[in-house]
């Protein structure tokens, strides 16, 4: 299975655009928030299920701010992740996370990239397809892509 993870891409959709057809075929799209409404295009170009929740610029949307599924055996939680104040640090979102008895933690918000694996729980913050923060300011996505026995392994990639 081969999933894309993406976040904040802020109606700029170039650089998703692009992505998209680069990695296909792909079996799910996870958007961790900051669509600004183009959560009606990520689905069509998609040519996959698409989950997606609310971010914090995503004024007037319906879209849940935080969703559960599951990928594989693994429980997964996406959030964009300002509720639990990621821009600070990880820890309220870890604890949040271990409370809910998650095994993947999904969000963005910080714009920048992050694979954080502890033994009970991993962290996941693809950084933006948009307007990247951290050094060099790269667009940034993640693939996580699970093998036949359900192992699962991420990957970092920049524009």
């Amino acid at each position: 299975m081969k999933v894309l993870i993406v976040s904040d891409t802020h109606r700029r959709n170039e650089n998703f655009l692009n992505v998209v057809e680069q990695v296909k075929p792909i079996d799910l799209v996870v958007h961790c928030g900051d669509v600004e409404g183009s959560e009606d295009l990520i689905a069509e170009v998609s040519e996959c299920p698409v989950q997606v929740v609310a971010g914090n610029n995503d004024f007037w949307s319906d879209m849940p701010k935080e969703k559960e599924f599951t990928i594989g055996s693994y429980k997964v939680w996406l959030t964009h992740g300002h509720n639990y104040y990621v821009s600070m640090n990880y820890e309220i979102i870890k604890q949040e996370a271990r409370a809910r008895y998650i095994d993947i933690v999904m969000c963005g918000h910080t714009h920048k990239p992050v694979v954080d694996i502890s033994p009970d729980l991993t962290l996941i913050n693809p950084g933006s397809l948009s307007y990247p923060r951290q050094e060099g300011r790269r667009p940034s996505y993640i693939i996580m892509e699970l093998d036949k026995n359900g192992k699962v392994n991420y990957t970092i990639n920049y524009i």
